[in-house]
């Protein structure tokens, strides 16, 4: 499984931006994503942003991965407030992985 990290831009540079996760600050390629400016929120994946996220969905992220985190110290975590957005449904795969329906005959 893959786990991308949302991390938030601090200083640009070309094709490049410095962002922090936590008290960690990494040169991050943004040539996927274009310009951003100090204060985006990008979702990373190998040193690379794959999109631009809002604050809002970048704070859910981080909820996710802080909880996830403490249930692999063996810590309590509240899931259902870290994984609201999954409660009562099943996730969905992002359009572009979803299978295309066959042609009818």
């Amino acid at each position: 499984m893959c786990i991308g990290i949302p991390m938030q831009v601090v200083e640009v540079g070309a094709g490049h931006a410095r962002c922090r996760s936590g008290a960690e600050i990494l040169s991050i390629d943004t040539s996927l994503v274009g310009d951003v400016a100090p204060g985006t929120w990008l979702m990373t994946f190998l040193g690379a942003a794959r999109e631009v996220m809002s604050p809002e969905a970048a704070q859910r992220s981080l909820a996710a991965l802080s909880a996830l985190e403490a249930v692999m110290r063996g810590q309590p975590a509240d899931l259902d407030a870290a994984f609201a957005d999954l409660i009562g449904r099943e996730p969905q795969l992002p359009s572009h992985l979803r299978p295309t329906p066959e042609p009818e005959a």
